[in-house]
């Protein structure tokens, strides 16, 4: 299998455009957060449907100096995953997804789901527990939502696209699912597999390096 975009090349930083946030002329605002362009091919022999995560790897495990100005996250704090989209029972016929096609702007409270296009179905995302103490903010976030790590982070944050071949064709997941519980239905179904990572920090200093 592979998988590659046309937003950016494999590894590579992601443009702003493709970001939840982006800086701003006094501090950090959220960006054209478009879903990027993703294509595959050559899927497993018995393939009936593909599964797509995106991922962050290198959130902070605390929140204590999150978002600080008056200091930077520590480099050697432990991390954890935050997932930023979750798309499963995408059919094999499906080879591509247009820039734009899931995610156009930031939406607050959440775009709707679970129901997406293809006949697929997306699942809640970690913004949903992001902003679930914030009144203007708090929702169900289904579908896409990109990069919008810690302006002070001294770590660049890694953002992983996984696609999934799979050997049945709706994933036994229900309702408004989480990335642990497709991780979990996962098991045992993976015909193969392929990724497409960038790269983002909102870090005025690692920016400028």
């Amino acid at each position: 299998m592979k998988l590659w975009s046309n937003s950016w090349p494999n590894g590579e930083p992601i443009p702003e455009r493709y970001a939840a946030g982006q800086p701003t002329a006094d501090g950090v605002g959220f960006s054209d957060n478009l879903s990027p362009h993703l294509a595959w091919s050559g899927l497993p022999a018995g393939t009936q449907s593909l599964v797509l995560i995106c991922h962050d790897f290198d959130v902070p495990s605390r929140g204590d100096d999150v978002n600080q100005p008056d200091r930077e996250v520590p480099a050697d704090l432990p991390r954890v995953d935050f997932f930023h989209w979750l798309l499963v029972d995408l059919p094999p016929t499906v080879s591509a997804l247009a820039e734009g096609e899931f995610s156009r702007g930031f939406t607050a409270r959440g775009k709707p789901g679970p129901a997406a296009a293809h006949g697929a179905r997306q699942g809640l995302h970690d913004y949903t527990g992001w902003f679930a103490g914030n009144a203007e903010m708090a929702g169900q976030y289904f579908g896409y939502d990109g990069p919008f790590p810690p302006f002070n982070d001294s770590l660049v944050h890694h953002y992983l696209f996984t696609l999934y071949a799979l050997d049945l064709p709706t994933l036994p997941v229900q309702g408004a699912f989480t990335g642990a519980q497709v991780r979990e239905a996962l098991a045992g179904h993976v015909l193969g597999s392929a990724t497409h990572s960038g790269t983002y920090t909102l870090n005025r200093r690692l920016r400028s390096s």
